[in-house]
């Protein structure tokens, strides 16, 4: 089947991240990936949400935890996943909202 959306990484670093999750968090996380690859800015609440400037989050969790992985919209119908990391708190950590917030300046500045 054709995908709507081409899905890419900001760097290979960001796959590996999400290979190094537990087995389960990485299944549900390429499960969301595919479905966002279907139905882009479709897939909505609770698989993905929107942060404001262009910046979205998708929304794994499974019984090994909760994952997130940041990522933007680029012209060619492309998205970008920007970073990722397991959740540790309820809240994101500023940390990992600024490195997603840096590499989106980044590709539109370069892109």
């Amino acid at each position: 089947m054709d995908r709507s959306f081409r899905l890419a990484y900001f760097s290979p670093r960001v796959r590996e991240e999400i290979e190094s999750w537990p087995v389960d968090l990485l299944a549900r996380c390429d499960e969301l990936l595919d479905l966002l690859e279907d139905h882009g800015p479709l897939l909505g609440s609770p698989h993905s949400k929107a942060l404001g400037e262009g910046l979205f989050e998708l929304r794994p969790k499974s019984r090994s935890g909760t994952g997130r992985a940041f990522f933007c919209y680029c012209s060619g119908r492309m998205i970008i996943v920007l970073h990722a990391f397991i959740k540790k708190t309820q809240k994101t950590p500023q940390r990992d909202l600024t490195i997603a917030r840096n590499r989106i300046k980044e590709i539109r500045n370069h892109g």
